[in-house]
């Protein structure tokens, strides 16, 4: 216990620390703070995720069909369990509590899954598999879910204010990228408690007022100059979308070359391996620096949210894992119960700030959740051998 504390968990505060310290002091500009999160999320994650997960076997799979199966239908229902418990016990709306879900229910895999997992149990396929998994379902299926949550409750929002009153601004109109006339402006009426567009956003806080942004079309922001777009399929676009990305796509990749026993020759993974050796320091000081951009404060919801993410998740991870027949593999369980026990998902606050949903909560959610692993971490792999040796 002694040896983890000192030689895994105290770096990744250590590297945390120093991200938060250099975000604090201004040592990273915004600019340069997102390339780092882009070469987490872009490059250096989903290149150890492919060649961790290709050196696996179908027979690996089949072997681990009843952890999958564990992973998809758990990580996916407590993602939903704590949406509905959100809007349940704190009254929020569904674009609020689907942020919460995004935080509460999902996993920093990406930022922290090798750093915390390989040092632990060591680099092998076998970890490699549950981080690759654990990260797809996350990256492909929940956040998808969360944001056409969002499309949902933002367009509810719409038909709601749509008949009452509103603040009269001046909005940009947008040009062609080869237009080379003077910027138009036009005079709109926006309603009381609808979402806005990126510029009507804009517009509102000249005036000092602060307004959530309408997910859907804001991804559409030229809308105006391109004539206009069908965005009934938001849902499903959401999900295209979220496949598409990196951190999604190299996995699932990976996870079909093996299952069509495509083998990737062995001389390919250094190239792979040299980038990936990035993934896990750059990864934690980049999780420091997104900390130290938010402001937080302790009330009873992000208790609640810490709670959920860092105690009850995992433990009912851990319970449907032995009830799903996998005591014989002690380890595997907590490889599984520790990929589950992170801290919430930086995606998740990420979008929050963009859009302006539920900022303060899912700040303090995180920041909480944060420090507060660094105890639930030994908490988790002091309790897990004592499970074993009794089932």
């Amino acid at each position: 216990m002694e040896k983890i504390l000192i030689n895994d968990i105290v770096p990744i505060l250590v590297i945390m620390i120093l991200g938060y310290l250099c975000g604090k002091f201004s040592f990273f500009d915004d600019d340069q703070r997102q390339g780092l999160n882009k070469l987490v999320l872009n490059i250096a994650l989903p290149a150890a995720l492919f060649i961790s997960i290709v050196s696996a076997t179908r027979a690996m799979f089949a072997k681990d069909v009843v952890l999958t199966m564990i992973s998809i239908f758990g990580v996916t229902g407590l993602f939903l369990l704590s949406y509905f418990l959100d809007k349940l016990m704190f009254h929020r709306t569904t674009q609020e509590a689907a942020i919460c879900a995004m935080i509460a229910g999902s996993p920093t895999i990406g930022f922290l899954g090798f750093a915390v997992l390989d040092p632990i149990y060591g680099n092998s396929a076998s970890t490699n598999l549950v981080i690759g998994i654990v990260s797809i379902v996350v990256n492909a299926v929940t956040i998808p879910i969360g944001l056409a949550l969002i499309n949902k409750g933002q367009a509810a929002a719409r038909a709601k204010a749509a008949k009452t009153g509103g603040e009269k601004v001046k909005i940009k109109l947008p040009q062609k990228a080869d237009e080379l006339a003077p910027v138009q402006e036009k005079e709109v009426t926006i309603a009381d408690g609808i979402p806005v567009t990126d510029a009507e956003a804009k517009a509102l806080r000249e005036k000092g007022i602060i307004r959530e942004i309408d997910l859907a079309r804001a991804e559409f922001s030229n809308h105006e100059s391109r004539g206009k777009r069908d965005t009934s399929n938001s849902t499903m676009a959401a999900i295209i979308n979220a496949i598409k990305q990196p951190v999604a796509a190299a996995p699932l990749l990976a996870v079909i070359l093996v299952l069509l026993g495509i083998k990737v020759p062995a001389s390919f993974a250094p190239s792979f391996d040299l980038i990936a050796k990035a993934n896990s320091g750059v990864a934690v000081l980049a999780a420091g620096l997104s900390l130290s951009t938010v402001k937080f404060s302790i009330d009873k919801e992000s208790l609640w949210n810490t709670f959920y993410r860092l105690i009850l998740t995992p433990a009912i991870i851990v319970l449907a894992a032995y009830l799903c027949g996998m005591g014989s593999d002690p380890t595997k369980i907590s490889m599984l119960c520790m990929a589950t026990a992170l801290p919430p998902a930086f995606s998740g606050i990420i979008i929050s700030s963009r859009y302006n949903i539920y900022v303060k909560e899912g700040a303090s959610s995180v920041a909480i959740s944060t420090v507060a692993f660094a105890v639930t971490c030994i908490f988790w792999i002091w309790l897990l051998p004592i499970l074993a040796a009794h089932f």
